[in-house]
């Protein structure tokens, strides 16, 4: 499997645990990425914001950029995952085509709409597919009681995403399951995690994201896990504010989605970036019998 590598702005940079996961994880699979350096910013939360089109227009050069090569495109985030998804679906409107159309011609790029954009959640999901994982597996992560976070861009809009209920979803649990996992099913599993207002009003961000920790800690989890590093950067890199925002300590620890799997492939917690977090992740690491070094 061969796909073009959109690792985003946060992968790059504060969180560049999340790109060497999935790196590890995605060559133990035997999937190819490509990168594309000139890829741009998906624009979320700003341009999105201020100009519609013009973020459209953002992604469909990115878009065009993966489908030149003749490949669909993985992503790591959710928000990107839903802004790439959301631009393809934007595209079918001929006004906004003819707008978008307009501003690449003079860039040499052309747009036509073949190339899909694809989470890995979903590529490891049913591309690669639940029971070939289950059979990589070296280090069970029998255990480890964990609650997938999936936070909004992934599933909603539901009618627009195409993929599973923003309600009732069930792939990470499956593939939760498929490491040796115990996933752990509670209410704020698909609700926000507090990022989209972090810099307008932090105290209610902190109080959102709290409060979904304290649900799954409720629900007996030992870690939670995420497919969205702006997610992570709620629940993980703001946990303290958290923390104080519901008045008691959270200490939860917080993974990115190919940091479970590698784990479980048998990668080491150096190789996935697990000491780059804030939180640590040792009490869930010795569930399952190893450590980080510092």
């Amino acid at each position: 499997m061969k796909l073009a590598y959109y690792p985003g702005c946060v992968a790059q940079e504060s969180g560049r645990e999340l790109d060497m996961a999935t790196r590890w994880v995605c060559q133990a699979l035997g999937i190819e990425l490509v990168s594309f350096p000139s890829f741009s910013c998906c624009g979320s939360g700003f341009v999105d914001e201020a100009n519609e089109v013009l973020n459209v227009a953002l992604n469909a050069r990115n878009l065009a950029i993966a489908e030149k090569a003749g490949l669909d495109l993985l992503t790591i985030c959710s928000t990107c995952q839903g802004m790439l998804t959301l631009a393809n679906l934007r595209l079918t409107d001929p006004k906004i085509r003819a707008r978008v159309d307009a501003a690449l011609t003079p860039l040499g790029i052309q747009y036509r709409g073949t190339t899909q954009v694809k989470h890995l959640l979903r590529v490891l999901t049913e591309d690669v597919g639940i029971e070939k994982i289950r059979a990589k597996v070296v280090r069970p992560l029998a255990g480890l009681k964990v609650g997938a976070f999936y936070g909004c861009h992934l599933l909603r809009p539901s009618d627009e995403m195409r993929w599973q209920t923003g309600e009732e979803p069930h792939a990470f649990e499956d593939l939760l399951a498929a490491v040796g996992a115990d996933p752990v099913y509670y209410r704020g599993r698909v609700m926000c995690c507090g990022f989209p207002i972090q810099f307008v009003k932090p105290e209610t961000a902190s109080r959102i994201a709290g409060r979904q920790i304290d649900d799954a800690k409720a629900h007996g989890a030992d870690a939670m896990a995420t497919p969205c590093p702006l997610c992570h950067i709620s629940l993980d890199a703001y946990q303290n504010q958290a923390s104080k925002a519901v008045g008691h300590e959270l200490n939860m620890p917080v993974f990115h989605l190919p940091q479970v799997v590698g784990l479980a492939l048998g990668a080491t917690p150096e190789q996935l970036g697990l000491p780059r977090h804030l939180v640590p992740t040792g009490p869930a690491l010795a569930k399952i019998g190893t450590r980080a070094h510092a």
